[in-house]
């Protein structure tokens, strides 16, 4: 039997230590199942260098955006950037954008002000929003209702929250993913989210260098450690691994609308 079939819809390859082992890293990825990785923006530099990760090297696919701990700073000038960005051919989503009452690094005005100004980007440019909530559920739920129509698309990554909120972002359209942490000992309330999320809207992510799952708990997270999270899930989901991945895979490509890549196996795959 050959490997699943894996793509990790979430991941910072530009950040330290991925950037300064990239194909490595794409090997190690490869040879776990994974066919593609989309590398995400926080900023409009990272949202940069993750462009130039994707022009160089077909396996990965970018988003951009600006994290909502950065929303103080953010400017009109800086918002046009990302949007320009955006058109590049590599870029499949607007993301990480959305709201974070945890950390509070910035006020909640600024963050809701630059998620609006997002959600139009994305829908300008015909791209899904990549989306981090925490501890902002029912006022992130409200900012995507007052928004919703049939150009509103997205996921909710790394899973958490009230089935409330999830309830209501699948009410919408929105797909779910589910990273590394549902596979902690202490993550029973995310694990109850699991039966919540139906097959057409389950997608699995690292969130990596973040979040190890827990066989790797501690080290480095990497693209070819959603192997971990997928074999993990799949007798969750009543699915043998080989049907998780052929599941969530699918999944992905419908919503950033991706190809398969070509020559995977071959050098050019890792730029060269």
């Amino acid at each position: 039997m050959g490997l699943p079939e894996l793509i990790d819809t979430h991941c910072h390859l530009d950040h330290p230590p991925l950037g300064e082992q990239i194909e490595q890293v794409l090997l190690r990825a490869r040879e776990a199942g994974v066919r593609q990785c989309i590398s995400i923006g926080t900023s409009l530099e990272t949202s940069q260098a993750n462009v130039l990760l994707a022009q160089r090297y077909p396996m990965v696919r970018a988003a951009v955006g600006v994290h909502p701990h950065e929303a103080d700073t953010v400017t009109d000038d800086l918002l046009a950037d990302i949007e320009r960005l955006a058109t590049e051919p590599s870029v499949v989503a607007i993301g990480e954008v959305g709201l974070d009452s945890y950390r509070q690094h910035a006020s909640i005005e600024a963050q809701r002000r630059v998620f609006i100004r997002c959600i139009a980007i994305a829908k300008r440019c015909h791209l899904p929003l990549l989306i981090h909530c925490r501890d902002a559920y029912e006022p992130l739920l409200v900012l995507l209702r007052q928004a919703a129509d049939e150009a509103l698309r997205g996921l909710i990554h790394c899973a958490s929250g009230p089935p409330e909120f999830i309830h209501g972002a699948l009410e919408l359209g929105f797909y779910i993913s589910f990273a590394g942490n549902v596979t902690f000992p202490n993550a029973q309330a995310l694990r109850e989210l699991i039966p919540l999320v139906p097959d057409e809207r389950l997608l699995i992510e690292t969130d990596a260098p973040f979040l190890a799952p827990q066989p790797v708990r501690g080290q480095t997270n990497e693209p070819a450690y959603v192997a971990h999270t997928a074999s993990f899930l799949a007798p969750l989901r009543r699915l043998s691994m080989e049907e998780l991945g052929t599941l969530t895979s699918r999944n992905a490509r419908r919503l950033f609308k991706l190809s398969e890549p070509e020559h995977l196996s071959s050098p050019q795959a890792f730029g060269g």
